[in-house]
């Protein structure tokens, strides 16, 4: 149940600290005090969509925190959300926004939207001052009877949107079998054409790296004979200005004149070792000549086929890998459309398969809504009549739609007579918004009982009623309270005087601000609240001694004395 509401810089709310009780808690206050921007925080904290101008003026951010206490039960299913409990099973939940973002909190660790929502799906349950518009539409019908159902019907929903997802991803496939013979015939010849060109090139792994380097090496090989071929001639024997030749010679002098002074000996013996050293540079000059095979036509070939390489990965990818694998996607693609009308009708077959199962299924899941409707009409006339529908008739339709879908095929319809004598009519039709808002909960008041939410909110449930109407309102949700916890936005007294405990929502203003705050009554300024409801604020004995009454027969209600 939720244990504690703590709300800060809120439009008008500073800062407010509410502890909440069990049973029903009803919250009263004067018109435009602020009773429904106590639920809007409410509803900020379970991730609805905040107003640009939500933030207290002048404040630099705005916190919304909710303090709640689980059972067990809840424990397991928060366990999916990686939400685990604090000390005494506690969960807290915040979401704080500043200009321009917020940021979720559950305790203490951030989440995302999507969790917050999941998470507060299984901790509470808001019903707001226009949720009752709902019962005008047929799908709220469906949700309502296939929650009443419970997990049988969920367990085969779920089956069936298995179902369905399959039946939608076949039906993609077979949408693509949308050409015609001509486009087939056309698209079979450009991937042969594609198929054989690259089939022709017969390329190899590794290849375009092995042909790139040796024609690199080939196309230099020209540029290597003609700088190596004027090399050795500079070096060489075979002309006067050869560098060998020349110091052949310069040797050569030197001996004629070592026997004159035995220095120029050192210089003989270090030109004849620079003689040696040229004449072993240019034999290795000759040998690298010799090695070097330049054939025109090879550089030619192998300019080719790089060039023919080089072209296939523009067209299909940038390496010999992706172009073979795009030539295997295109032998598929060509082998399916080779066997084109058998693979269609293979897939037209799969299709009517998967629609036939998804018939059956929805057919039994026609039968099991139509037995728990007979069983849900039952229990909301009851319901209906414990909120003051006399003579009333409520009537369930269930019946086949033309389409299927992920959730069966069936269109659910609430019919309801309010008046003796007149057939049910479509609920759309003839009930007005306070009907609407009693129908609304006599169905939760059922609900509640399938359901395991703790915590229970109503906004001004009691809209459009009086008299012994409110009444019997009031005991509704005094029952509903016996077995979880309603907290209830009300402006009638005999809800309130029902209450477990009693808040009072107050506006005070000054000069300079307004601000929101609320306070937890005692049973004294109750009974005073109960005369400011009743009879307009005048607060005379005569009113304090009817409240006082009010409550009391409450209290005696609540014990089950009556």
């Amino acid at each position: 149940m939720l244990l504690n509401l703590h709300v800060k810089n809120l439009a008008l709310i500073k800062e407010v600290d509410v502890d909440f009780t069990n049973g029903l808690v009803v919250l009263t206050g004067e018109t435009g005090a602020g009773k429904s921007l106590i639920l809007g925080s409410v509803n900020i904290a379970l991730g609805k969509k905040v107003e640009k101008d939500i933030i207290r003026k002048g404040a630099e951010y705005a916190l919304v925190e909710l303090t709640f206490c689980i059972d067990s039960r809840l424990k397991e299913k928060l366990e999916q959300y990686d939400v685990y409990p604090e000390d005494e099973n506690i969960i807290v939940v915040s979401r704080k926004i500043t200009h321009g973002r917020s940021v979720s909190k559950i305790n203490g660790e951030t989440v995302s939207l999507t969790t917050l929502k999941s998470v507060m799906d299984l901790l509470i349950d808001i019903h707001g001052q226009q949720d009752h518009q709902s019962l005008l539409y047929k799908n709220t019908h469906l949700q309502i009877l296939d929650k009443y159902a419970g997990e049988e019907v969920k367990e085969l929903k779920n089956t069936i949107y298995d179902k369905y997802s399959q039946y939608i991803e076949i039906k993609k496939e077979l949408d693509k079998f949308d050409m015609d013979e001509t486009k087939r015939l056309r698209e079979c010849e450009f991937a042969e054409f594609e198929i054989n060109e690259i089939e022709a090139a017969n390329l190899s792994l590794g290849e375009d790296d092995e042909v790139e380097n040796e024609f690199k090496k080939l196309s230099g090989s020209e540029k290597i004979m003609s700088s190596l071929s004027d090399a050795y001639q500079i070096m060489g024997y075979e002309g006067n200005q050869g560098v060998c030749e020349c110091i052949s010679r310069v040797g050569y002098d030197l001996s004629e004149i070592s026997d004159i002074d035995s220095k120029l000996s050192d210089l003989q013996k270090q030109i004849y070792d620079i003689d040696d050293m040229c004449k072993g540079l240019a034999r290795e000059i000759s040998d690298y000549i010799d090695e070097v095979n330049y054939e025109p036509q090879r550089v030619a070939e192998v300019e080719e086929r790089l060039n023919l390489i080089n072209h296939l990965k523009l067209k299909y990818g940038q390496s010999i890998e992706k172009i073979l694998a795009y030539k295997g996607e295109k032998q598929a693609y060509l082998d399916s459309l080779n066997n084109y009308n058998l693979m269609r009708e293979e897939t037209k077959t799969k299709l009517d398969k998967e629609m036939s199962e998804l018939v059956v299924l929805c057919d039994k899941l026609s039968s099991l809504r139509k037995k728990y409707a007979i069983k849900l009409e039952e229990t909301v006339v009851k319901a209906l009549e414990d909120l003051n529908f006399l003579s009333v008739k409520f009537k369930i339709n269930v019946s086949k739609k033309e389409n299927v879908s992920a959730n069966g095929q069936d269109e659910v319809e609430f019919l309801i007579s309010t008046n003796p004598g007149e057939e049910v009519k479509s609920l759309a039709k003839v009930a007005s918004g306070g009907e609407l808002s009693r129908i609304m909960l006599a169905i939760k008041s059922i609900l509640a009982g399938e359901d395991e939410i703790d915590t229970m909110i109503f906004d001004e449930i009691d809209t459009g009623i009086s008299g012994k109407t409110a009444q019997m309102v009031a005991d509704k949700l005094m029952c509903i309270s016996k077995e979880h916890q309603v907290i209830c936005i009300s402006h009638l007294a005999q809800i309130a005087a029902m209450a477990d405990s009693h808040y009072l929502i107050e506006k005070n203003t000054d000069d300079e601000s307004t601000e929101t705050n609320i306070y937890r009554l005692s049973r004294e300024d109750s009974i005073k609240e109960l005369v400011r409801i009743s009879s307009g604020g005048e607060i005379t004995e005569t009113a304090i001694k009817h409240a006082t009454e009010m409550k009391e027969m409450a209290e005696r209600a609540k014990l089950g004395q009556f």
